[in-house]
């Protein structure tokens, strides 16, 4: 692959970059001409190297270079009106200032190699997410979906929180995960379950069959003795929380099994009801611990109810207060306007809750039942 280069002029600074390049260039300016002013005993010519140091914080080594070259040519002019360019004050800082350009000329490569690197790997980080975690279609069968995925870090693109659909013979079958840990771990788990959930959703006939095709499928990776090393980590601390979902098609109804997640919670003409199953299942790859299988309890889900389902990143935000994100809380104060107007604000009420970060991923698939099957 050839190398990824970024032309100056195309750097993701725009307007405000602009407008420091201009006032780089006027602090110039404003030192010759005040340092030409200025009587016998001042020198004002040092702070002619604050304009081609700032502009190495945001442009790179040609523009860095050129302002260098521009300040120094402002010295020229001031030894040259005040006194000579064999001066030795002057030549003192001509030469200071011509060293110091090049340095800040240095340090502005040095940066934009590391935003180069940073720019590539942001770029497969993108590709691998949606490869990954695809994004769902708005529609399947009678349902109306809408999902969104948040990064606690700004750089970050993908984590262990994932989500996927599988159409049947009969309805919808719908996941929604929590992989526990972070980097790229939590991604090979992530992409381990999807995998293994796209495989078989639409060939296992019930949903208990399903589940314990995940079960095998995690438990079987974190057994195998060719599996990458998880460093110190516990194996019995290496799982991933699990909802999984059945929506028929024909009945005003979804089964669902829970996996140590957060109980999915059902919107229905203003008011929110938490999905909570007798029997939970332990979250997959923790199986080994229970003797009984998965069972699925079923719930009813008429048109016009909306299935939220979300990671614990949701509901363990806090504000500067320590206080987590009341979801069920906020859920009944929207209005019912749709699956994609109920994750659009509740993004908005979330990030502004946790201050404008998050401290840990967070998912949202909204499910919501049409009259009749597309």
């Amino acid at each position: 692959m050839a190398p990824l280069r970024l032309p100056e002029d195309q750097r993701p600074y725009g307007e405000p970059r602009s407008l420091m390049l201009l006032a780089s260039i006027a602090l110039i300016a404003v030192v010759t001409l005040v340092d030409i002013m200025a009587p016998p005993e001042v020198h004002l010519g040092p702070f002619l190297v604050a304009a081609p140091a700032v502009t190495a914080s945001f442009a790179g080594p040609r523009t860095t270079a050129r302002v260098g070259a521009l300040a120094v040519l402002a010295q020229v002019v001031v030894a040259t009106v005040r006194t000579t360019l064999v001066d030795l004050n002057h030549m003192i800082q001509f030469i200071t200032l011509i060293l110091m350009s090049a340095f800040a000329t240095l340090f502005a490569h040095w940066r934009e190699r590391h935003e180069l690197k940073l720019t590539r790997l942001r770029s497969v980080a993108k590709t691998a997410q949606e490869v990954v975690l695809k994004p769902l279609p708005h529609r399947i069968g009678p349902l109306r979906i809408a999902c969104v995925y948040l990064a606690a870090e700004t750089e970050a693109q993908i984590g262990g929180d994932l989500y996927a659909a599988a159409r049947t013979s009969h309805g919808t079958r719908i996941v929604i995960g929590d992989v526990r840990g972070k980097g790229l771990e939590a991604v090979g788990d992530a992409a381990l379950l999807l995998g293994a959930f796209r495989g078989a959703a639409h060939r296992q006939a019930d949903l208990p069959s399903l589940v314990a095709f995940l079960e095998g499928a995690v438990s079987s990776d974190l057994d195998d003795p060719a599996a990458p090393e998880r460093g110190d980590e516990d194996p019995c601390e290496s799982f991933i929380t699990a909802a999984v979902l059945d929506v028929p098609d024909t009945e005003p109804a979804l089964h669902l099994i829970n996996c140590g997640h957060p109980p999915p919670l059902l919107v229905r003409d203003g008011r929110v009801v938490p999905l909570d199953v007798r029997n939970p299942a332990p979250p997959l790859g923790l199986t080994e611990f229970v003797t009984t299988g998965p069972s699925a309890q079923t719930f009813a889900f008429e048109p016009g109810d909306i299935a939220l389902l979300y990671t614990d990143g949701v509901i363990e935000a806090r504000d500067r207060d320590g206080v987590f994100f009341p979801l069920a809380e906020r859920v009944a104060r929207l209005p019912d306007e749709g699956p994609d107007a109920l994750l659009a604000r509740l993004c908005d009420d979330l990030v502004r809750h946790a201050g404008g970060s998050l401290g840990d991923d967070a998912a949202m698939v909204a499910i919501e039942r049409m009259p009749g099957p597309s």
